[in-house]
């Protein structure tokens, strides 16, 4: 058998050395996490903090100046509408702070009248939407309204049946507070007071006490809160939100509220947007304009009480059947938005025409169709025609 020759060999060797060196230098596919392009239901909403509050919140507060004594209430505790709550000592009066209470009497009765005006105010505008309701309900019957109405008209009789009871809260407010200050005005008369002179404080209205602000004995002056009385059951969302957010936010807007501590997420309405904006610092020493939104829970949980955090998107415009990508596949290119969609095995810089977005994703006007795959979080070492394997 013969050998193989000495340049055989070496040709041999140097074919398999420029073999290696080929796969060791050659380009490999550059790994990359991918999604999809699909069809369905987009929301664009505005994401911001809030906190969960009591409905209607009770604030006792000392009418006169005097010695509080001590409080036997803890926080949790029910008390009754009527109940003692507090009792005050307090200080005599001059004739100009007598004046003074005296005023306040008139000003209580005043507000008081105010919130029996309101109350009958919303009381006739629930009865009108309750008619407007049942009309809507029969042309619906009659396949004249769309039920896109029928639901505007039930949500307009609930914010306004919502309206009627918050009212009639303010007025038992106002009366609790005309009481208190015709109690002070009577203290501040030794002449009236039966030489005792005691102020004693009554809970407003039935409820838990949310929070004992002054518990022990000690000298307040007039209108020092004392203690917090509201229904934790009975809760809304406050947050507050960017200005120029606000002004796409209507009354009836859906909001879902996350990061509550729970699941699933959570969903409300929004009540009202506050008519004025306040000034706020953000983390980063800037100063914004925000506003206040309020909404009002359709679920409540138990577990959720007064002050509680949650993350609010408030939905501002949704439509289904949307071509949408996800965000993180997107990035700027100069003016326009591009992706990199992948096509046998290679990733093409595709430009996309961008419609409504969220966080996560983003309606397609023009572009990429559904079904086709993008990259997601491209990196600067990726470039239009590189070969890329999905991960």
């Amino acid at each position: 058998m013969n050998k193989p020759s000495k340049r055989l060999v070496q040709a041999m060797l140097i074919l398999i050395i420029a073999a290696l060196a080929f796969f060791a230098i050659r380009p490999r596919p550059l790994p990359v996490e991918t999604g999809k392009v699909v069809t369905g239901p987009l929301h664009e909403t505005v994401e911001a903090e809030g906190e969960t509050r009591a409905h209607d919140r009770y604030t006792v507060a000392a009418p006169v100046a005097g010695r509080l004594m001590r409080i036997k209430l803890y926080d949790g505790d029910r008390v009754t509408a009527g109940q003692v709550v507090a009792v005050m000592r307090p200080t005599p009066l001059d004739d100009r702070e007598r004046d003074a209470a005296a005023a306040r009497v008139s000003a209580a009765e005043a507000l008081l009248q105010a919130a029996g005006d309101q109350v009958a105010h919303d009381r006739a505008e629930l009865d009108q939407t309750r008619r407007e309701r049942i009309r809507t309900g029969q042309l619906a019957g009659q396949g004249i309204a769309t039920p896109q109405a029928m639901e505007l008209a039930a949500t307009a009789e609930q914010l306004a049946a919502n309206n009627l009871t918050a009212s009639e809260h303010r007025a038992r407010a106002a009366n609790a507070r005309m009481k208190e200050a015709e109690a002070a005005l009577l203290a501040a008369d030794p002449r009236q007071a039966g030489g005792g002179r005691i102020v004693t404080l009554r809970a407003p209205r039935s409820g838990p006490v949310l929070r004992v602000l002054e518990k022990s004995e000690r000298i307040v002056t007039a209108g020092t809160p004392l203690l917090l009385i509201g229904d934790p059951q009975k809760l809304e969302v406050v947050v507050d939100v960017l200005s120029s957010d606000a002004v796409k936010i209507r009354p009836g807007a859906e909001v879902v509220l996350d990061e509550w501590g729970g699941t699933p997420p959570l969903k409300g309405r929004v009540r009202v947007v506050e008519p004025y904006a306040f000034t706020k610092i953000s983390a980063l020493g800037i100063e914004e304009q925000r506003v206040n939104i309020i909404a009002d829970f359709i679920d409540p949980p138990s577990r959720l009480g007064d002050g509680y955090r949650v993350m609010a998107k408030i939905v501002i415009w949704s439509k289904d059947g949307v071509v949408k990508i996800p965000i993180s596949a997107l990035f700027r290119l100069g003016e326009q938005w591009c992706t990199f969609v992948v096509d046998q095995g290679k990733a093409i810089r595709r430009t996309v025409k961008v419609g409504h977005r969220n966080r996560d994703e983003a309606e397609i006007l023009d572009g990429p169709g559904a079904g086709d795959t993008v990259v997601l979080h491209p990196s600067n070492l990726l470039d239009d025609g590189m070969k890329v394997r999905a991960q």
